[in-house]
């Protein structure tokens, strides 16, 4: 069943958990993702990115989406990852996601203010959720930038007074959150600030995103859900858990998104077997709940 950002985040608060998000550009991603969601009998998000429309258009990848989320048993998120632009966006809206980022978080804070507003007054023509973002988090969601891991010159936190501020300005339903995580593949051990994602949920009272999953431990997992005492966090994972798993299978150099579908067909049974929404997604859950 299809639903939005801020129906699953009411989910999340009732229940003192998180949701599990996973950028899904292809086929064989989307059923991965929602097959292991029915298995668990868990909510789940799926969303596309910007970064990845050189390599599936969201105008392909969109519609499929959407109607596998219609035929799931499980209530399912279609969500925009870092939409860039407003005219990308407005794309999204206009095919039926339920939710969308815009990312401005590399704008001034007037203008990111602006801009997100824009956003929300469009996603209100269509009753999508919106999330956007201040900080930043070094690398891109694409993996480019200059750094990764602690030691990322690019890391902005997010201020907290800051995120009071945009949040009331812009009416968004959702904030991501830069503490210390970072998008793409870890080259060191992250060092979280917890207190950074405490005092904006206390200041900004408003469901938190951490981006940058994939290379954050289970046990820095439930932290970040206990540090704000057991409220919704969204976090969205990328294909490196797999890839990581899948480099011991096949060569390196071939691992690239053009060429994922069919090794993603193969990376399914491992998938299942190795069940790894619960391993990457589901051990977040306090209580070991399930919605």
């Amino acid at each position: 069943m299809l639903v939005t950002l801020k129906q699953m985040m009411n989910l999340c608060e009732a229940k003192k958990c998180a949701a599990g998000a996973f950028n899904t550009p292809n086929l064989e991603g989307i059923i991965a993702v929602l097959s292991a969601a029915e298995e668990m009998n868990v909510p789940v998000i799926i969303q596309h990115a910007q970064g990845h429309e050189q390599f599936m258009p969201i105008r392909i990848i969109g519609p499929i989406m959407l109607e596998m989320a219609k035929r799931a048993k499980v209530p399912v998120c279609v969500h925009l990852d870092h939409g860039e632009d407003l005219d990308y966006v407005c794309t999204a809206l206009d095919l039926g996601f339920t939710s969308v980022m815009y990312d401005g978080s590399v704008l001034s804070l007037d203008e990111n203010i602006a801009n997100t507003k824009l956003a929300v007054s469009f996603a209100k023509q269509t009753g999508a959720s919106v999330e956007a973002e201040i900080g930043c988090m070094g690398k891109r969601e694409n993996g480019s930038g200059s750094g990764a891991g602690s030691n990322d010159p690019e890391k902005i936190y997010t201020d907290p007074k800051q995120a009071k501020i945009f949040v009331e300005e812009t009416g968004i339903d959702a904030l991501a959150c830069s503490f210390g995580t970072t998008h793409g593949v870890y080259l060191s051990e992250p060092k979280l600030d917890f207190s950074v994602v405490e005092n904006v949920r206390k200041m900004a009272n408003i469901p938190v995103v951490m981006h940058g999953g994939s290379g954050v431990s289970p046990e820095n997992f439930r932290k970040a859900i206990e540090k704000v005492s057991g409220k919704s966090i969204t976090i969205p994972i990328w294909r490196w858990q797999a890839e990581r798993r899948l480099q011991n299978s096949f060569e390196w150099a071939a691992f690239r998104w053009k060429r994922t579908a069919s090794i993603i067909s193969t990376a399914i049974r491992w998938l299942k077997a190795e069940r790894m929404f619960l391993s990457c997604t589901m051990i977040l859950y306090s209580g070991e709940q399930k919605l």
